[in-house]
């Protein structure tokens, strides 16, 4: 078996991999701000408030990814959130992502936005879906 057959084999449980820890990381971000948990914010969250909006979006459209589970259109409205949090809470801080601490923000931002294009892989709850 070539390494590019080999590569093409595994890259779908790589895929699977990937959305599942990417969603486990990103689920801890609004934990933290719904529940405290990992860490407490340092203040109170307010639920209607757009960082518990963001909340919101963080736990539970984590939980659906990491899930697998309508991938493609969580995944995207998940990457504009991304886009918005870094022009809005980081780009004002300064240009460079390291400097205005925006990497997570844009990381996020361009993995969900390539789940939106490939799915959720080998292990998804939608590839057991389309099957049947």
């Amino acid at each position: 078996m070539s390494l590019s057959s080999f590569l093409n084999t595994v890259a779908p449980y790589l895929l699977s991999l990937m959305r599942i820890i990417v969603a486990f990381l990103f689920m801890q971000h609004g934990g933290q701000k719904l529940f405290d948990f990992p860490a407490a914010m340092p203040q109170p969250v307010e639920l209607l408030s757009l960082i518990g909006i963001a909340g919101i979006l963080e736990f539970f459209g984590g939980l659906l990814l990491l899930f697998g589970l309508f991938t493609r259109p969580v995944a995207f409205l998940l990457s504009g959130q991304m886009a918005f949090a870094y022009f809005m809470a980081h780009a004002p801080k300064g240009f460079w992502p390291t400097v205005n601490q925006g990497e997570l923000a844009v990381l996020y931002c361009f993995i969900f936005l390539y789940l939106a294009a490939a799915g959720g892989g080998a292990y998804s709850l939608d590839r057991l879906r389309r099957k049947r």
